[in-house]
């Protein structure tokens, strides 16, 4: 198995996992949380989409987030700003995230997964070595980037999976 076959495994592991966290859920689920100042299932997954944008966006030489260049934001009752990815949000500003539906969160994340996964399909094995990020010690490589976006996505799908699980019957 090439790495990029093996990026694309795992980044391919998401939409099913997004899919099943959020598909047929009102407007009310996907904002629901399990206590205030808790992480709703529509945040937690408008956050990964995020970061996913912002961080392999950053990657593309040349490209703009999907979140600023597509109509996404007002779908989510919030302005098409570049920096907020959710990264270091206050619970009142995780109450101002609000998906107007399971649809408007899946159409956001299947763009960006699409990005992501044009990009590592053409991945070799050197271009995982290349220095993204020299603010760190040691500097971020191209591998840890891609290995650290696809972490957080999963960890942050299972928490959506999670909460799901608490809704109110």
């Amino acid at each position: 198995m090439r790495v990029n076959e093996l990026l694309t495994e795992g980044f391919g592991r998401l939409p099913d996992l997004v899919r099943g966290a959020v598909e047929g859920l009102s407007a009310e689920q996907l904002h629901w949380a399990p206590q205030p100042g808790a992480n709703s299932v529509g945040w937690l997954v408008w956050h990964l989409t995020r970061v996913q944008d912002d961080h392999v966006t950053d990657l593309i030489d040349g490209a703009e987030q999907l979140w600023v260049t597509g109509n996404y934001a007002p779908r989510f009752g919030l302005k098409a700003q570049a920096h907020n990815t959710g990264y270091g949000h206050s619970p009142d500003q995780v109450e101002t995230v609000r998906a107007e539906s399971a649809e408007a969160l899946l159409e956001y994340f299947e763009a960006v997964y699409e990005r992501t996964r044009g990009y590592v399909a053409h991945l070799t094995d050197k271009d995982l070595d290349k220095v993204v990020d020299e603010r760190w010690d040691p500097p971020v490589t191209l591998g840890v980037r891609l290995v650290s976006i696809l972490d957080d996505d999963v960890q942050h799908a299972g928490q959506a999976a999670y909460v799901r699980g608490l809704l109110p019957q």
